[in-house]
Formats: structure tokens, C-alpha cells, sequence
């Protein structure tokens, strides 16, 4: 039995929502699956991932295979960063502690990119509001005495 990650496709036509599931590999795309580890939005700019870090680190070191767009989306996560330093701790490279603090770097570096990239898209959404609808005149409202 061949256990994967893939995606598992919800929502309307024309408006994709994919689960990020663990199946076996002879089960069919939406059918049944072993467990779920997170939810993955395209439609959204950025595209919104939902992931349990640990639950996706257990399976990796179990085996599973992941699928080319899990396999970009746990990168983006940081999961396989935390795999290679996990295994560097295994072979006595690196200390558990120095593992873990070069993955909090990483986590934290990587959260303030898309915090940063999401204000970037906010900015971006309300220039083309005001460009299209433009800009409401600022009202005063004075408390009459």
C-alpha cells in the first residue's frame, strides 16, 4: 500500500477549495481518505493554507509521499525544512535545540513575508477600489449642543 498526500477537491465549478489529505494512492481523487491535515484556498490572493505542521511532519517521516502541489505547499509551510533539520538531528549534525531555534527563524522570517504580502494585496485592492469608485468626500458629523 502506497500512502500519499494530494489534495482533495471541494467546492463550486469555477471556485476550487482543496483538502490536503493522506489516501492511499489506489483511491480515487475526492474518495475516501486516511486524514486530513489541512485546507488549501486558490481563490484567494495570497492563496490561504491551512496546515497542521505536525500532523504533516508524523506522515512525512512515516513515509507518505506527498503529490508536486502538496509537495510546494509544505515547502512554503516550512514542513520540510523541519524534516531535513530533524534528520540532521538524527545523524548528530546539529542539537535538538539548535534545530528547533533555526526553525522558530524560519517560521517566524517566513509569517512576517506573508503578513507582508497580504497588507501588499489590501493596498493593492482598495487603489482599485478608490481608482474605480473613487474616493468619499470626508464627512465631518459635529454634536449638536
Amino acid at each position: 500500500m502506497s500512502v500519499r498526500m494530494r489534495l482533495s477537491r471541494k467546492g463550486r465549478r469555477k471556485q476550487p477549495f482543496y483538502h490536503i489529505v493522506i489516501a492511499d494512492q489506489r483511491r480515487s481523487r475526492d474518495g475516501k481518505f486516511i486524514d486530513k491535515i489541512g485546507t488549501y484556498n486558490p481563490m484567494t490572493k495570497p492563496a490561504k493554507i491551512d496546515l497542521d505542521r505536525e500532523k504533516a511532519l508524523e506522515w512525512i517521516q512515516k513515509g507518505a509521499q506527498p503529490s508536486d502541489t502538496v509537495r510546494a505547499i509544505l515547502r512554503y509551510k516550512g514542513v520540510l525544512y523541519r524534516n531535513h533539520l530533524m534528520k540532521g538531528v538524527a545523524k548528530g549534525a546539529l542539537t535538538e535545540e539548535k534545530a528547533e531555534k533555526m526553525y522558530a527563524e524560519f517560521i517566524e522570517k517566513k509569517e512576517g513575508q506573508i503578513k507582508t504580502r497580504q497588507e501588499q494585496s489590501a493596498q493593492e485592492k482598495e487603489n482599485l477600489r478608490a481608482r474605480l469608485f473613487g474616493t468619499a468626500p470626508k464627512v465631518d458629523v459635529q454634536e449638536e449642543e
